[in-house]
């Protein structure tokens, strides 16, 4: 069975009118997006580490294909010879 217990929290009105905004964004209530923070910071106090984030995607570009500070190279380049 869940339950749930109403309260009352003093919130900034900068960051009530953020949270509404991103509420309306997301298409679910204020409440839902309180409750997933509070549960979001609490997890992490409880586990005394950081939460994981997922890495962000990295490639080798190869290198540069024209030394830019050379004019007639970069013109070579960007006519196709």
């Amino acid at each position: 069975m869940v339950s749930h217990m109403k309260t009352t929290l003093n919130i900034d009105d900068s960051v009530m009118e953020r949270l509404k905004k991103e509420a309306a964004r997301r298409k679910t209530t204020m409440s839902k997006l309180v409750e997933a923070g509070l549960r979001r910071i609490l997890d992490e106090a409880e586990n005394d580490k950081p939460i994981r984030r997922r890495k962000l995607p990295s490639w080798d570009g190869g290198g540069a294909a024209v030394d830019i500070s050379d004019r007639d190279a970069l013109d070579d380049v960007m006519e196709g010879r």
